[in-house]
């Protein structure tokens, strides 16, 4: 489950450089398409070509999709409450399967979209996420998830922890498309937090 503690490094150039160079970080093929012909969703392959994350979504429901292991287990359930459906896009996350008892569970992440119109001075933010209710940012989203090429960083130290870049083919150097790409993650941050984050970006951005 997605892990709490916030990565905290020293911040000269030099070696912020060496922080978050990501050539040697594990990573994973995203495709956006369910391993399910009749329903919609995402699957992630391991570098053994193990699939280790998938999402099926049968309804076509946009609101509510449920993470799973590569066994289909339950990992990690995105919502976006009808409560919550406002002129600024949020989402919460919750621990495992969530079906009715969603009001008497807390969730383990909140997930705010960043509205340009309001605050057009943040660069290229995407969204916000949040460890509760009370606006606590742990981890910026920033660059363009519509071009495959996002970057998530703690948001006190500015640390890269996962980043998302468009798969080519080795060694023509050919691009797959927007639809398999490579997510990116740092030794010891939770790789199921961050496909989840993946699945909420094309939520709010595809």
């Amino acid at each position: 489950m997605a892990k709490r503690n916030k990565v905290h490094e020293e911040s000269t150039p030099i070696l912020t450089d060496i922080i978050n160079s990501t050539a040697s970080w594990p990573s994973l093929t995203v495709w956006r398409k369910s391993p399910l012909l009749c329903c919609t969703g995402f699957q992630a392959i391991n570098s053994d070509g193990n699939l280790v994350f998938r999402v099926d979504n049968y309804s076509g429901h946009p609101h509510h999709l449920l993470l799973m292991d590569g066994s289909g287990n339950p990992l990690i359930t995105l919502c976006r409450p009808k409560g919550l459906r406002g002129l600024i896009e949020r989402w919460r996350m919750y621990e495992g399967e969530l079906v009715g008892d969603r009001w008497g569970r807390k969730p383990i992440w909140c997930v705010r979209k960043h509205l340009k119109m309001l605050n057009p001075y943040c660069g290229d933010a995407l969204a916000y996420i949040y460890m509760d209710k009370k606006k606590r940012c742990a981890y910026k989203i920033e660059g363009s998830y519509t071009h495959r090429c996002c970057r998530v960083l703690d948001h006190e130290s500015g640390t890269l922890v996962a980043e998302i870049k468009i798969k080519e083919s080795f060694p023509l150097g050919v691009s797959f498309g927007f639809e398999v790409f490579r997510l990116i993650v740092r030794p010891g941050f939770d790789h199921g937090f961050a496909m989840a984050i993946v699945v909420l970006l094309d939520q709010m951005f595809a």
